[in-house]
């Protein structure tokens, strides 16, 4: 008796289930179809970039970090894809700088140009942060991107930056006219200012805003503690940190005023300047690498016999049967090129991309063109971007797909690990990359959407 009226139970509940499900079906397609939503992609414009992070987050530098819980995670080795929630899904960011433990936003609002800071603060790199409260006490760490306060000569002054740059301690904003706006460590004169003894960084919160006299300053490039600026009809200026020949003013002496850099780029329009630490390279219009500063490692291709630091520009005859060069790229310890082929050459002391057993390579050797994406399935696919940190590297292709090598500390590299990587490695990204900055154990990666 109680399996009939089980059965009978299991009969009603599949009638109720089946009646139920039909009504379901039945006023789908008793809908109007014109009042169905129809779910569309947002195409992809020129305003469409998107920011992605990875390394080290402890230091706040990946400005991910919205609660002291999320800061506390030491790193991520994997890349941080932005939400509608993330900073920058909500600003328009239109460039990036990795200092050491820190990271610059040149970003565009409804306000005008802006710059954001985050991470390591403790010389004010970032700008000067109150903590809540009546205290007047600094943040000497952002774990989120803040907009940096720059002075302005009156209240509706609307300043147009175009180019930043940050270096350990120190960073650097360039303006649409030239002006110059520096802000940090200035203990060895890398600010462009006069070094005064005992200043404390932490509290000056000094912005100092000046101009190259009858120069226009077009860009900027920082080493570790020295600065580089390169104007518009091609001349380089330097000041900072000295002792290894990096400001390639012709002494190894350490200063804050700017002088110009002359040696074999006198004469010659250099369009691009690359360092991380003390080696120093630049790019002329005519495709020819000069380069200054510490070759401990042979980074200057042995110019100078053995010496092993350099303290004027130097002309690198030796890169000139690798065709025209189009890009450079300076790291700690190695430099890179990209000629006009894409074809990428590497030299120096470290984790070169060659293989786990090529750690010292004192003349230029090129990195098989296939670990770059080029095969038969995609024959015109060339390398048209390389970047350095001080010990990892990357690469973006003609098909917006980044590669990446070297040192891996703290998952700088963004390949879901920690280990080293002896060869260019393919980062998963769900856009196409444009730019990437490396710093010392972090990478940014500025963006556009694939659709």
């Amino acid at each position: 008796m109680q399996e009939v009226l089980l059965n009978a139970s299991r009969r009603t509940l599949c009638r109720g289930f089946s009646t139920k499900v039909w009504k379901q079906r039945k006023s789908v397609l008793l809908q109007d179809e014109e009042k169905i939503p129809v779910a569309k992609y947002r195409a992809s414009g020129a305003k469409d970039h998107r920011l992605y992070v990875w390394g080290l987050s402890e230091t706040g530098a990946l400005g991910v970090s919205k609660s002291l819980w999320q800061h506390k995670q030491k790193y991520t080795a994997f890349i941080q894809h932005p939400t509608r929630h993330s900073f920058s899904a909500s600003h328009e960011v239109l460039d990036i700088a990795c200092g050491y433990g820190f990271s610059l936003f040149l970003t565009k609002e409804d306000k005008g140009i802006q710059v954001f800071g985050t991470g390591i603060n403790t010389d004010c790199q970032v700008g000067f942060h109150k903590h809540g409260g009546a205290t007047n006490r600094p943040m000497e760490l952002m774990i989120y991107p803040a907009p940096i306060e720059l002075p302005k000569k009156s209240p509706e002054e609307k300043l147009k930056i175009k180019s930043i740059a940050a270096g350990r301690a120190h960073s650097i904003l360039i303006t649409d006219d030239g002006e110059i706006f520096s802000m940090g460590n200035n203990s060895y004169g890398q600010l462009g200012r006069e070094i005064v003894e005992g200043e404390d960084y932490m509290r000056s919160h000094i912005v100092h805003r000046f101009t190259l006299p009858n120069e226009l300053v077009a860009s900027v490039c920082c080493g570790q503690d020295h600065t580089m600026f390169l104007t518009e009809s091609g001349r380089v200026y330097t000041c900072g940190w000295g002792a290894d020949g990096q400001t390639g003013n012709g002494t190894y002496e350490t200063s804050g005023t700017i002088n110009q850099a002359k040696g074999d780029i006198a004469g010659e329009k250099i369009v691009k300047l690359a360092c991380s630490a003390d080696c120093v390279l630049a790019l002329s219009d005519k495709g020819e690498v000069f380069g200054w500063g510490n070759t401990e490692y042979g980074q200057l291709c042995n110019v100078g016999g053995n010496a092993q630091q350099i303290h004027t520009p130097v002309h690198l005859e030796s890169l000139k049967g690798l065709g025209k060069i189009t890009d450079i790229a300076s790291g700690g310890s190695f430099c890179l090129i990209l000629n006009e082929h894409g074809d990428v050459f590497v030299w120096g002391y470290g984790v070169l991309g060659l293989g786990p057993t090529a750690e010292c390579i004192l003349t230029p050797q090129q990195i098989p063109s296939t670990l770059f994406g080029r095969n038969e399935f995609s024959k015109d696919s060339v390398v048209t971007s390389i970047y350095s940190g001080i010990s990892h590297m990357g690469a973006i292709n003609s098909d917006g797909d980044l590669f990446m090598w070297g040192i891996n500390k703290h998952g700088c590299l963004g390949l879901g690990h920690r280990k080293d990587m002896y060869f260019p490695f393919k980062v998963a990204m769900g856009a196409k990359v444009i730019k990437i900055s490396c710093g010392v154990d972090h990478t940014l990666a500025l963006c556009r959407g694939f659709v």
